[in-house]
């Protein structure tokens, strides 16, 4: 049996961290390189009568509906490391009926942006902190770690080539989708010892349709998403597969996410669905902990780090779902919010449990919320200073 791949490897090729690819073009082939230092990642460009429908400006954009012309693609093999790192056109994947992710869901990925900042440039938002915590994934799940210097090698290189794919309308961005799987033709469980590392990237708008207006959310009382010592801080889609029954009963209700509790009590809060949660408590942020099995949002850390900085009082700590009721109840909760890459901010005007449903703040949106999704997206569009060096642009 192979030995769990966790662990960090070297590249066995070069890369550009900053100045991009130095190329030579050879028919539609461009491979980075030159003088024998750099990863060299080969790139085949898509023919123009085969590039997919680009939405104009003002179309509707939705989320996940829309993927650009190009993806990263990047092998693994036990006692060889990481090899072939190639650019190609979009298009399906290629994997034998017993690939090992199909048995036994060995799998982990990560969701960023890559943005037009008001100066023309483009620009990541915190993209080591993404690579940083796939490679916690990766360790969990049994997968090879990718040195995060190559990973935002690859993410630069990818964004460069597809640049025009990135929307310029305000509060539009390219997603993109770092991909971890095992490949390896054979069943037994045991962790897989090919491994195919890819990546792709579309255009998105406004996660929710209705945009920044308050969601209404179902706490989850019957089933659970991860328990500790389980894979719940690990950015895997075991996790997501575990919560699309009680998100499909939530959406028939009317309800836009779930509110998951611990797995031992189902007492104390743990995350929504696509978000991590924050409320304000008698004037105090507070959040739960990382206590295994959560997910470490980057989002999270921003609005903690921005809240701290704005002298704020935060904790996180334990919170008991009945507290946040009362809250809610009383007034003592005067603000509730999700965080995550995908919608930011997204306030919440309203918890359902045990039959009953409570607004939060009158089902309004909260001062804090809008303040923090301000200064994030004008970080992240580059229209205020990014004290933090938190933006990494795509030269």
């Amino acid at each position: 049996m192979p030995e769990c791949l966790s662990g960090s490897v070297g590249l066995r090729y070069n890369y550009f961290p900053r100045a991009g690819l130095s190329a030579r073009t050879e028919g539609n082939a461009t491979r980075g390189g030159g003088k024998g230092e750099g990863m060299q990642i080969t790139v085949t460009q898509v023919a123009e009568n085969r590039r997919r429908h680009k939405p104009k400006s003002g179309e509707t954009l939705g989320f996940g509906n829309h993927f650009s012309d190009h993806m990263f693609l990047m092998d693994y093999s036990q006692g060889t490391g990481w090899r072939d790192a190639r650019i190609v056109p979009y298009g399906p994947l290629s994997l034998a009926p017993s690939a090992m992710v199909l048995h036994y869901g060995q799998e982990i990925f990560e969701g960023l942006k890559a943005y037009y900042a008001r100066d023309g440039a483009v620009c990541l938002f915190r993209p080591d902190r993404n690579a940083e915590r796939l490679n916690r994934s990766a360790a969990r799940m049994c997968l090879p770690e990718i040195p995060v210097e190559d990973q935002l090698a690859a993410l630069r290189a990818l964004v460069r080539l597809d640049r025009e794919w990135i929307p310029r309308d305000e509060g539009a961005s390219l997603y993109i989708r770092p991909t971890m799987i095992a490949t390896e033709a054979g069943l037994g469980v045991r962790s897989s010892a090919e491994v195919l590392f890819f990546i792709i990237t579309g255009p998105v708008g406004a996660y929710y349709a209705r945009g920044f207006d308050p969601v209404r959310i179902l706490v989850e009382e019957r089933y659970v998403r991860a328990a500790r010592g389980g894979v719940g801080e690990a950015k895997t889609g075991g996790n997501y597969a575990a919560s699309l029954l009680a998100a499909k009963n939530a959406k028939a209700q009317g309800f836009d996410q779930v509110l998951w509790l611990d797995a031992e009590r189902r007492c104390f809060v743990e995350e929504v669905g696509t978000m991590n949660i924050f409320f304000v408590l008698r004037g105090e942020l507070v959040t739960p902990p990382l206590s295994g099995s959560i997910l470490a949002g980057v989002t999270r850390d921003t609005v903690l780090t921005l809240a701290r900085e704005w002298k704020i009082p935060v904790a996180e700590r334990p919170v008991e779902i009945d507290e946040v009721l009362k809250g809610a109840a009383d007034g003592t909760l005067s603000e509730a919010f999700g965080s995550g890459t995908a919608a930011v901010i997204s306030p919440v005007g309203s918890f359902s449990c045990r039959g009953q449903e409570v607004q939060v703040k009158g089902g309004r949106t909260g001062e804090l919320s809008l303040r923090l999704f301000r200064e994030i997206t004008k970080i992240q569009y580059g229209e205020i200073e990014d004290r933090h060096r938190w933006i990494h642009r795509v030269e």
